[in-house]
């Protein structure tokens, strides 16, 4: 079974350690990213720049509506993700806490992927 590892956390938070701190939370990160690369668990994953850089996209009578930034102001955004390829939910919450022991400054939800039959 498929899930998506969303991975949110306070984009601002996360810039006011010092030069040291963010450098140990990037360590524990890589050490994360390396440890599920090598399981062959994630078959996707990517950080994300910061919300700033986002535009979003709705319909406005037919034409796109474009604006800066993201849809939704919170005070926890959208980092990145990982697709997870495991048995079971059980397995996708273990790689999860793994993840988020990685760092107390995020959050992890799963989403089961939709899969359709293309037969």
């Amino acid at each position: 079974m498929r899930y998506l590892m969303l991975i949110y956390g306070d984009e601002q938070a996360a810039l006011q350690g010092s030069e040291e701190q963010q450098q140990a939370s990037f360590a524990e990160w890589m050490q994360f990213d390396q440890e599920i690369q090598a399981s062959g668990v994630t078959t996707a994953g990517e950080a994300l720049q910061p919300t700033s850089t986002a535009t979003t996209v709705t319909d406005n009578g037919g034409e796109p509506l474009v604006t800066d930034g993201p849809f939704a102001e919170t005070r926890e955004q959208l980092g990145g993700y990982y697709v997870l390829d495991v048995p079971n939910l059980d397995e996708a919450i273990k790689w999860a806490h793994k993840c988020a022991a990685a760092t107390d400054t995020v959050k992890l939800e799963l989403r089961p992927i939709m899969e359709f039959d293309q037969g």
